[in-house]
């Protein structure tokens, strides 16, 4: 089973846009972690994912 676990949050309201988020993603990837940027409409805050593994079955 995959499970999402949240590495940083942004807020949407930021001047640049999803820009900050979509930095802090690139950056992860370039040190080998597959993150991602999801919006969360609930809390307006760009989140940043990464899936990860789950061995509690």
């Amino acid at each position: 089973m995959t499970a999402r676990t949240v590495l940083d949050r942004f807020p949407a309201s930021h001047p640049r846009g999803s820009w900050p988020a979509e930095e802090y993603a690139a950056a992860r990837r370039a040190e080998g972690i597959p993150a991602q940027v999801v919006m969360d409409l609930t809390t307006d805050t760009f989140l940043i994912v990464t899936d990860t593994e789950r061995t509690d079955r």
